[in-house]
């Protein structure tokens, strides 16, 4: 795993994009506050970049920097919480413009997976996680159902769970607004 994530870091410090696993699925990622590096995601995808894309954090700590304020209710929830989650926040900041919603929010996931935590957390910024598919298609559930397509369009593909073959899943999501209101977009 070691390997894997000097490999990642390299690409991801270049401004280049990864194909890697997350605590969800397999995911194509970048440096989020790199808005080359984003909007070369948005062309691999073959997708509108006005459709959002979320970022990984690897502690809940890091919040105050890319998020104005964070809603009391949120700390509630990551505390709670014993699935992924992505949550919605207001008042996205010190991200790429291309990454934030027109609504000023960003989607933001806590990740729980020891590759994804480790690679962030040596990365020290966020990184995008979009699934690993072309948009439109079907999210892969593993590895061996990503395109070989997209996988040659990436700089780099981790290693590490490819032999994984358990069926994973997308994230719950959850909007909070600035007064806490949520809204629950996907169980």
């Amino acid at each position: 795993m070691n390997n894997d994530i000097n490999k990642a870091l390299e690409v991801l410090k270049s401004g280049g994009v990864i194909l890697y696993p997350t605590d969800t699925i397999w995911g194509i990622g970048c440096d989020a506050t790199n808005a080359d590096a984003v909007k070369r995601v948005y062309e691999i995808k073959q997708r509108e970049d006005c459709k959002a894309m979320l970022v990984l954090m690897e502690n809940p700590n890091r919040l105050n920097s890319y998020v104005d304020e964070v809603p009391e209710i949120a700390w509630d929830l990551i505390e709670a919480n014993d699935k992924p989650m992505t949550l919605i926040y207001p008042g996205a900041k010190n991200l790429a413009p291309n990454l934030i919603n027109s609504d000023g929010t960003i989607g933001i996931r806590i990740s729980n997976e020891e590759f994804t935590q480790n690679l962030i957390q040596r990365f020290k910024k966020p990184i995008v996680s979009t699934s690993a598919n072309i948009s439109g298609d079907p999210s892969p559930a593993n590895f061996s159902e990503i395109n070989e397509e997209l996988k040659g369009l990436v700089d780099y593909v981790v290693e590490y769970k490819q032999d994984d073959f358990e069926k994973a899943s997308a994230s719950s999501i959850i909007k909070i607004g600035v007064g806490g209101e949520i809204q629950i977009l996907r169980k």
